[in-house]
């Protein structure tokens, strides 16, 4: 299925308002969602567990939520982030509201021997509840966060959430490649710790990998992935996350 347009028409709903039950037949969707995502690395274990709100610490107006949970090893926050995206763009598809919510506690802090990683809090709302115009998107330039030939969905891509709207993420063209890095220099975001920050930011990279392949499958550029794991000892300000090489020269 072709979410691109989903890109577009997301939303973080930092509080539900006005919201709609979630029916029998919506659950069922929801579950065969969650029971149907691929990571971006399928070495990871993980799992997904759907809750009730109440059982969260958060209080966002939310009806259910949706719990994350891996083996900690190289590259698994990126992993749920990419998996978490899949979910959140099927979920705007069908009208229901959606925040990564990074500071929600949960009463289970690990789930068949993996720990608990974030939660995506989720209600059924109006679909002119979605974001309906452009302007409304804060993000940096497009300068600050590529670097060579633009693609067709350049400007598509700076759309990607990230935590406290962060935007830990830098990518650079060159020839028929494209180079991904995520910022290792994390800003302080009021009372968020660096460290904390960074921890997210590996989610947002996740998230960000998840909707560039969403790009690239809208505009037919066939891709190879390679990631790069073995970052945790260097100390670059840029840390290489992914590299894309695209088959099909003719588009580039």
């Amino acid at each position: 299925m072709n979410l691109y347009n989903q890109i577009y028409k997301r939303k973080s709903f930092h509080h539900f308002k006005n919201t709609i039950p979630l029916s029998e037949t919506d659950l069922k969707l929801i579950n065969n969602i969650l029971n149907n995502v691929f990571p971006l690395d399928n070495t990871i274990k993980f799992k997904i567990k759907l809750v009730k709100e109440s059982e969260t610490s958060c209080n966002l107006g939310a009806e259910y939520c949706i719990l994350f949970y891996s083996e900690k090893t190289d590259f698994y926050l990126e992993n749920i982030g990419y998996i978490g995206e899949q979910i959140d763009l099927y979920l705007t598809l069908n009208n229901i509201g959606t925040l990564w919510c990074g500071l929600g506690k949960t009463k289970t802090s690990s789930l068949d021997g993996l720990d608990y990683v974030i939660m995506i809090c989720i209600a059924k709302v109006p679909e002119t509840a979605f974001r309906n115009d452009l302007s409304l998107f804060k993000r940096k330039n497009i300068a600050e966060t590529w670097n060579g030939d633009l693609l067709p969905f350049s400007e598509t891509i700076i759309l990607a959430p990230s935590a406290v709207n962060s935007q830990p993420w830098y990518t650079k063209k060159l020839n028929n490649e494209l180079f991904v890095y995520r910022n290792n220099k994390a800003a302080k975001f009021g009372i968020i710790p660096l460290k904390i920050m960074k921890y997210y930011n590996q989610i947002d990279m996740g998230i960000y990998l998840y909707l560039l392949e969403v790009c690239f499958k809208h505009h037919n550029y066939s891709f190879i992935r390679i990631l790069f794991k073995n970052y945790t000892k260097v100390k670059s300000s840029k840390i290489l996350t992914a590299k894309y090489s695209f088959i099909d020269n003719n588009k580039l």
